[in-house]
């Protein structure tokens, strides 16, 4: 049973968000306010649903002494019961901590590991992999950095996601991804087995980190592509050296003002991810589960192309449906990772 105080000190920050932004509030406040009743919005809505059952049950209870509405109120209990079971398994689901994370755009890199071109190849695969993704749930992709082998596979990627609940889908990405296929460039038909990381980091905003200018290096190079196509001939690309960290970013748009503010950016939320990371090490040192751990030393999962299937180590779910992986539908594994971290969270919390 979820404490009833609980339940009203949220319809009550709930009820005052709703007030603050009726009543207009100051600019630099509208941003927080707005976040946080978007936030707060489809909780509040669960409290009252699941306070409005209570009610019916508590009406239906009384009617029982009515031995006309005795076996209408008996029929009608059962019924409410299992709603408010169901009710109340979904609204402790929704009063889990949440990552202050999950609602900010993310940075997407991707690199080859082990397996030379064949590696290569494969990233530029997760690349089409999650830009399909992105396009399936109306986010924006935008490529930061873009480096190919001579056969188009992909040496490195650094991409900006943005659209709802970004980092919150797409941080249990992060790890390796091994695949095991006939390579393009095998002749004799033989399946090898290679790898490509994947790293998705929330994006940072200038107040998360502070970068002093002394702690930085700006250079300015000339954007190279391949081929020699469409290869911007100015000094426009950027790259920034963190010193204190040895952090290197690039960024190579057209426009040098642009780059900066990108590489910028992409430089903040490694930063970001290292602090994170530094600090969840502290607090979950004990805790077996890689589940949105973020560790990208761990093989999390397998795309075995022979047999269509797809298994991800981490929860031992096993899909025979990798073409439509391929094609942007991680839908049910990422539901499926999510739905095993809230039941940890859940047996952590001993609900």
């Amino acid at each position: 049973m979820i404490p009833s105080d609980r339940l009203d000190q949220i319809l009550a920050r709930f009820e005052y968000l709703e007030a603050r932004l009726n009543a207009g509030p100051d600019a630099a406040e509208i941003g927080p306010l707005t976040r946080e009743y978007a936030e707060a919005k489809p909780v509040a809505e669960q409290v009252r649903a699941y306070r409005d059952l209570t009610a019916q049950r508590a009406e239906a209870e009384a009617m029982l002494s009515d031995p006309e509405m005795a076996a209408l109120a008996r029929d009608e209990i059962a019924t409410l019961d299992a709603a408010l079971e169901q009710a109340e398994a979904d609204l402790q689901i929704a009063l889990l901590p949440r990552d202050a994370a999950d609602a900010r755009p993310a940075i997407l890199e991707i690199r080859p590991g082990t397996g030379g071109e064949e590696a290569a190849l494969f990233a530029s695969d997760l690349e089409q992999m999650y830009r399909r993704y992105c396009e399936a749930r109306g986010w924006s992709m935008d490529v930061v950095e873009r480096q190919e082998t001579d056969l188009g596979g992909v040496k490195e990627l650094v991409a900006r996601i943005e659209g709802d609940n970004v980092f919150a889908r797409l941080k249990f990405e992060s790890g390796v991804h091994r695949v095991q296929r006939v390579p393009a460039t095998e002749s004799g038909g033989r399946i090898h087995t290679s790898a490509a990381t994947v790293a998705v980091l929330p994006e940072a905003e200038a107040v998360d980190i502070d970068i002093p200018a002394s702690d930085i290096r700006i250079d300015t190079m000339r954007a190279s592509g391949a081929g020699g196509q469409h290869v911007n001939t100015t000094d426009s690309a950027v790259r920034i050296t963190h010193l204190p960290t040895g952090i290197v970013v690039t960024s190579s748009e057209k426009s040098q003002h642009r780059n900066r503010d990108i590489a910028m950016q992409v430089l903040r939320a490694r930063l970001y991810d290292a602090q994170r990371a530094a600090a969840d090490a502290e607090r979950s040192a004990d805790r077996k589960s890689q589940v949105g751990s973020g560790d990208r030393s761990e093989r999390i999962r397998t795309y075995n192309f022979p047999q269509g299937r797809l298994t991800d180590h981490r929860i031992n779910l096993t899909l025979y449906s990798l073409p439509q992986v391929m094609q942007g539908d991680l839908d049910g594994i990422i539901d499926a990772l999510i739905a095993d971290r809230q039941a940890a969270q859940l047996a952590e919390m001993g609900a």
